[in-house]
């Protein structure tokens, strides 16, 4: 997943891009030409891959944070003062109200 970000005044704006289904695609014409070594592999990558695809945009959106807070280092509460100043530090551009709704979202997907 790839998240771009932005706000207007009060409203978070997060647009959430999946690719799982290109991916799923070229894995199933892997495996419609794969001989029997392959398949075992492939057919267990398209398993996981339809794991990941069937994510909702909420989920995508706190894997997105709890990415950028272990990227940072970070491994305290999501939704913490210093976890928002981290988000904001990851991601630049990042306002304020949008980290604290995505850290509160991505602790609330913890629980």
């Amino acid at each position: 997943m790839t998240g771009m970000f932005g706000s207007k005044k009060d409203q978070l704006n997060v647009l959430v891009l999946r690719d799982a289904d290109v991916i799923e695609a070229f894995v199933r014409q892997a495996l419609a030409e794969a001989d029997a070594v392959q398949r075992p592999g492939l057919e267990r990558a398209l398993a996981v891959i339809e794991q990941a695809a069937a994510a909702d945009d909420d989920e995508l959106r706190a894997r997105w944070v709890r990415e950028r807070l272990a990227a940072a280092g970070y491994a305290g509460a999501p939704d913490s003062v210093e976890a928002v100043k981290v988000l904001r530090q990851q991601a630049p551009g990042l306002s304020l109200l949008s980290a604290v709704q995505l850290a509160k979202a991505a602790a609330a997907r913890q629980r």
